[in-house]
């Protein structure tokens, strides 16, 4: 019976992280744009979400944005971590027992933890190559669509 409320809580809690979702309160990515072909997209996970979700969330933004403006390409021209570090504070608890006319009263106090938010922010240049055409760093948006937009996780 104990594994599998361990399990709930497990499957629960994997369910948390950040889906692939316009940015909101939980986090998200988006993309903004600079100038005629350079984009910034920008990824922002909870706790529960790792480096490598919010890495394949802002490839996947690059690659959709980069097919929304009639590209084939992007180049990553510059690129940020954005993480935030939060500090969550747990609630102290006392729990009195009573043995004839004795109380027992035990204390544990609050406990303060530390936990990363994933952030990453990447500049992109959109570039629209023939098929016979290559530009160095260039990185196929159709290809990204499909390897990395197959395990994302879709909010």
């Amino acid at each position: 019976m104990k594994l599998w409320g361990i399990a709930a809580v497990a499957l629960m809690l994997a369910g948390c992280g950040t889906k692939y979702q316009d940015m909101g309160f939980t986090g998200g990515v988006a993309a903004e744009q600079i100038s005629s072909d350079t984009w910034r997209i920008v990824s922002r996970g909870n706790a529960y979400t790792s480096a490598e979700t919010v890495q394949d969330y802002v490839l996947l933004k690059a690659a959709e944005t980069t097919q929304a403006q009639g590209g084939t390409h992007f180049v990553i021209v510059g690129e940020n971590q954005a993480n935030q570090a939060v500090q969550i504070t747990s609630g102290g608890s006392a729990q009195t027992t009573f043995s004839g006319n004795t109380a027992y009263t035990s204390y544990s106090p609050p406990v303060t933890s530390t936990v990363i938010k994933p952030g990453q922010n990447v500049y992109i240049k959109v570039l629209r190559l023939g098929p016979s055409q290559q530009a160095q760093g260039a990185i196929s948006a159709a290809e990204i669509v499909q390897f990395t937009g197959a395990r994302v996780k879709r909010g």
